[in-house]
Formats: C-alpha cells, sequence, structure tokens
C-alpha cells in the first residue's frame, strides 16, 4: 500500500465516512499569494525545483536545519543539485508537515508513490519534469486539476490589477484581495478601494505586527469603509519578520527568517472591534492568530461582536504559517469549538504561493474529518453521520461560498 492512500490521516471508519463526503467538494481559496500574472500567461514551470521550491520559503528553513549550504537553496547552484539536496532532507522530516505535503503534491499532481530521497530523486526529477513540459501543467490548467472555484489573491493597492481583468472569462474565479500597508495609508486609498470593488474585490488584508494607537486607529478607519462595500476584513496577527539582518540585507524578506512573535492583543483588538461596532459599521471579520497562546484570546473575542443575520460574523481563521499543521490546526478547531460554533467556521486557505499547494486543502479535510469522527466515536457527539456530514461539507465549501457570497 502507497504511503499516501485513501485512509491517510483517517483512524477510525466514522472518519472515512466523514471525508467521503466532503473530499471531492470545490475548493475556495479565499487567502493565498498566488502571482495572478503567472495564472494569465498560463506560465508553464521549467523543472520540478522551480514548481516544487522556487520562493517555498517553508522548505528552505528545513533545509538549513538540515545542514545545507545556502548555495543550494538560494544560491546559484544547478537546478537539479538543489531538488537533490532537497530529496535528500526529505525522509528526516518525520512528523514534519513538509512531508506530508511534499508527498501529496507527488500523489496527487504526478501519481507518483515513492518516497522522495536522495536515491528516487533524479528518477522523480525526470518523471516531473516530463510531465511538466505539457500544456497540462500549465498554471491554469492546475488550478482547473486541483478543482479551485475561487482564488482571492493579495495585491497591493496601487496594482492596476490588469491580470485579474483579463482572467474574467477563465472558468475559476481570480479576484484581488486589498492589501494595504498600515505604515503607509496615503490619501488617495478609499479612491483604490473602490477601483478594487470595480473588479470583484470582496476581502482585505492586514499584518499586525504590532498592536499600537497609531495601527489601531487605522484598521478602525479602514474596517469602516470595508463595511460600507461589504468587505471582509482579515487581520493576520503576531509576526516576528526578517529576524535574520545579515540574511535579509543578503536576500531580502520573505525568505524564511520570520517567526512567532508574543505581544499583547486582546486590548487592542476590543477595542478595533467595539469601536467599529459602536458606529454600526463592523465588517465581517477573520482573526488569525500566528502564537497559540493566543488561540482563546480570540476564541472569546469572537462571541462578544456577533451579529445576525450572518452566522459567524467575527470569525476565528484556520491555523496560520507556523501553525498551519495537524496540532495547530486541530488546537485551533477545538478552541473554537469549546468557545464558538466550528459548524460556522469558513475553514481552509492556502496562504501559499505553489501552484500545487491545493492538497493542502485536502490535508485540513483529512484532519478535520478525523477530528469530527473521533469525537463521535467517542460518544461526544450523537452517532448521526448525516449531520455530522453537513457540518463537515459545510467548514470545507458551503460556509465560505455563502459568507463571502462568491
Amino acid at each position: 500500500m502507497s504511503f499516501i492512500n485513501e485512509n491517510f490521516m483517517l483512524k477510525n471508519e466514522t472518519a472515512k465516512q466523514i471525508y467521503n463526503a466532503v473530499e471531492d467538494l470545490p475548493i475556495i481559496d479565499y487567502h493565498c499569494h498566488l502571482s495572478p500574472k503567472m495564472i494569465a500567461d498560463n506560465y508553464k514551470f521549467k523543472n520540478a525545483y522551480e514548481l516544487f521550491l522556487g520562493g517555498d520559503h517553508y522548505k528552505w528553513r528545513q533545509m538549513r536545519t538540515f545542514g545545507i549550504d545556502e548555495e543550494y537553496i538560494t544560491g546559484n547552484s544547478d537546478d537539479f543539485e538543489k531538488f537533490k539536496a532537497f530529496a535528500k532532507m526529505m525522509p528526516y522530516l518525520i512528523g514534519n508537515p513538509l512531508f506530508h505535503w511534499t508527498h501529496l503534491e507527488l500523489k496527487r499532481y504526478f501519481d507518483i508513490d515513492e518516497i522522495l530521497s536522495e536515491e528516487t530523486a533524479e528518477e522523480i526529477w525526470n518523471k516531473c519534469n516530463k510531465m511538466l513540459a505539457s500544456d497540462d501543467f500549465s498554471t491554469q490548467n492546475l488550478i482547473k486539476k486541483s478543482n479551485v472555484e475561487v482564488i482571492c489573491t493579495t495585491d497591493n493597492p496601487y496594482d492596476n490589477l490588469e491580470y485579474h481583468k483579463s482572467l474574467k472569462d477563465f472558468g475559476t474565479k481570480i479576484l484581488p484581495t486589498f492589501r494595504p500597508d498600515l505604515k503607509e495609508i496615503k490619501s488617495d486609498i478609499v479612491e483604490r478601494m473602490d477601483y478594487f470593488d470595480s473588479i470583484g474585490c470582496k476581502l482585505s488584508d492586514h499584518a499586525i505586527d504590532e498592536m499600537n494607537d497609531e495601527v489601531i486607529e487605522k484598521i478602525i478607519f479602514l474596517g469602516e469603509e470595508y463595511a460600507k462595500r461589504g468587505w471582509t476584513m482579515q487581520l493576520h496577527i503576531g509576526a516576528l519578520r526578517n529576524n535574520n539582518t545579515r540574511m535579509f540585507e543578503k536576500l531580502g524578506p520573505d525568505i524564511g527568517f520570520d517567526s512567532i512573535n508574543d505581544f499583547e492583543i486582546a486590548k487592542g483588538l476590543s477595542k478595533i472591534l467595539d469601536s467599529l461596532d459602536k458606529k454600526d459599521a463592523l465588517p465581517k471579520t477573520i482573526l488569525y492568530c500566528l502564537n497559540p497562546k493566543d488561540n482563546y484570546v480570540i476564541g472569546t473575542m469572537l462571541g462578544n461582536f456577533q451579529r445576525g443575520p450572518v452566522k459567524g460574523k467575527i470569525q476565528f481563521g484556520s491555523g496560520w504559517w507556523f501553525c498551519d499543521q495537524r496540532d495547530g490546526m486541530e488546537e485551533q478547531m477545538k478552541a473554537l469549538s469549546n468557545l464558538g460554533m466550528i459548524s460556522c467556521f469558513v475553514g481552509m486557505l492556502t496562504d501559499s504561493r505553489s501552484f500545487v499547494s491545493y492538497p493542502r486543502h485536502e490535508y485540513f479535510r483529512r484532519i478535520l474529518s478525523n477530528l469530527l469522527g473521533k469525537w463521535v466515536e467517542e460518544g461526544e457527539y450523537p452517532n448521526d453521520i448525516e449531520k455530522v456530514c453537513e457540518i463537515a461539507k459545510n467548514i470545507c465549501y458551503y460556509n465560505a461560498k455563502n459568507y463571502f457570497k462568491f
């Protein structure tokens, strides 16, 4: 039996039934970092290194940990040598989600069952490269193959969105997300919102790396404008970025030298939500925390500002970045279940730059199915398979479709 088999991560019979109900649902990827230009150009990847490792700082971090020289990570080494270095590390990633993600990607897109290793690297490299040469593996066809219904990219407010406009007839909706730099809010920011709105934008996104008065006031101002447009506001809270000065000066940001911050978020977050609520201007909001210590802060904050007719108007976002793994996802869902309603949860997103990251939705669906199945089989929820499958399907697809009005 192959490592990635039909019962992968499903540990009881109820979990298998639940997963069977959700596995073929379309994907709504409401937050990612895919390049709209690469989609519009229907880009074809030159080789397996570019597809699997190009720009993927998750993988780069672990390659450095394994002692691989930077020349074989972001340096000028040959692409196959970089891929082979990655393959050599792979068998040692026991317990790390990259082991699961990589083999899900190999199985789902290339039907490869072999474990990636130094010994199998060349065979897998050649097989992937042969398939990547065909039109079936262009960016648009990878999206279609992945059964993706909606993609929301992350975009600078001053982007002209030409690629989004050119993709209006592509079967998958490719929509922009408004991502302003909170340090540089310009006077024409509202006009830019109107422009994004005209292209179909439904979400904004903000990196909250500190919770000071200036940040709070800017979010309150922006949130009021989002509410007027019916947008959803996303707050990604708690990253400590660019810790390694030497590597930042050499390679720039987003290359694997960020970590979790530990500042206090409760009072600032309450002020943002309360100030908007008092004005009857609180938009639908998704709160993500990078530090697991804040799971219960966010889990309890949600209930302060829920308001009909929207189910789960204030959302606790799925495990993010360093929490985007089985334990992190489970702890987020347990906190949400204990303190709120997981049945109203809008579920998973990729938050990825990779066009083969969609098996992460499968990963999430398996983890969710296993968690719900465990609760049923341990007698903590009635053995009503129809109802529990309805809840799972809503979390995996229908809640997001209705919440964002896609």
